[in-house]
């Protein structure tokens, strides 16, 4: 396993530097490959209940243009295509953090209203002899404009969330036996911590699995077998479990620690200063918790995303919480310099 995360280092409040994941771009090409797929599947698995032409354009409630069903099935993947290199073309001349919001702005928003299309045209031509029979699109073409700008939205409120991290403080942590490093921070200053891991075979589990979710849930909307829709749902809550274990961010400031999973940052586990003990870092491995995510073990809560540094937090009440993070003894350090710092001014 392999971390996407980063503890930054930096300065004052108000200083912020953005970081790129290395992943996103790999991310981004599987996504396309896997909207290309789902665009040339979908006429191929209903070949034979659909006319030699498809209606392809609708005006007044009913069909007035068609295509050849080559042309309907490569027209829509040679349009994505155009626009996969198109977006990957714009996003070179851009910063990291401006090309990791339009890889997750336009390529779901594109993904979804392509395949959206792609779906209404196989339904409405399911099963007609001649294309001119074609139902109507009406009511689909609604539903999918608005998933399309749900996923465009979506996609853009996740990159955000992890495009400009705040700062830490500089300078080395100093160890202290007895309740675990601490940093010197000056008066009157404010300092964060922010790190965040990533698990990219979770994530990978997560994306084949809500793929195929998908793809059984289209097929099924366009009538090319019913029975599909028994397989959806167990398919969409792994991916969504699995989604949701498969990246975690700390944020430790003058509030407390703040940790949120998933893409979204939800759901969120917080720590009031007033509610901390001391924290300490510590390495663990899978074996040692009981595997990968959110593991339940005699060392309390471990969030397992990848092996080795974890920042681990010590409550005044309540199981030890751990969670596998890069730079978690500058995090600790703070952690317990800022619950020092409280206690002092009480």
């Amino acid at each position: 396993m392999t971390s996407g995360g980063t503890g930054t280092p930096g300065g004052r409040d108000g200083e912020r530097r953005s970081t790129l994941p290395p992943s996103t771009g790999r991310s981004a090409a599987l996504g396309a490959a896997a909207v290309l797929a789902a665009l040339l599947a979908l006429p191929q698995v209903a070949a034979g209940r659909l006319p030699g032409r498809l209606a392809t354009h609708w005006s007044g409630g009913g069909p007035d243009g068609s295509m050849p069903f080559w042309a309907a099935t490569l027209g829509p993947a040679a349009l994505w295509t155009a626009l996969a290199l198109s977006l990957a073309l714009t996003a070179r001349t851009l910063g990291a953090s401006m090309r990791r919001l339009w890889y997750a702005t336009v390529l779901p928003a594109g993904g979804v209203l392509l395949i959206g299309a792609q779906a209404s045209i196989v339904h409405a031509n399911l099963d007609r002899a001649d294309w001119r029979d074609a139902d109507g699109v009406g009511l689909d073409v609604a539903f999918v404009l608005l998933a399309a700008a749900a996923a465009g939205v979506l996609g853009h409120l996740a990159a955000r969330r992890t495009a400009a991290p705040p700062d830490a403080p500089a300078g080395a942590p100093a160890a202290d036996p007895a309740s675990g490093p601490h940093l010197a921070l000056p008066d009157g200053e404010r300092f964060a911590w922010l790190s965040r891991t990533v698990n990219p075979w979770l994530r990978l589990t997560a994306a084949v699995s809500g793929t195929a979710a998908a793809a059984l849930a289209i097929a099924a909307a366009a009538g090319l077998a019913g029975g599909l829709w028994a397989a959806v749902a167990p398919l969409a809550v792994v991916a969504l479990a699995t989604l949701g274990c498969s990246a975690v961010q700390a944020v430790v400031s003058p509030q407390g620690l703040e940790v949120s999973f998933g893409p979204f940052g939800w759901p969120v586990r917080r720590w009031p200063l007033g509610q901390i003990e001391s924290a300490r870092a510590e390495d663990r491995t899978p074996a040692q918790v009981g595997g990968w995510g959110y593991r339940l073990s005699g060392p309390g809560t471990t969030v397992m995303l990848r092996g080795g540094s974890c920042l681990v937090v010590h409550p005044r009440t309540g199981a030890e919480f751990a969670v596998s993070l890069d730079d978690a003894e500058r995090g600790a350090a703070l952690l317990n310099s800022l619950v020092a710092r409280r206690s002092s001014d009480d």
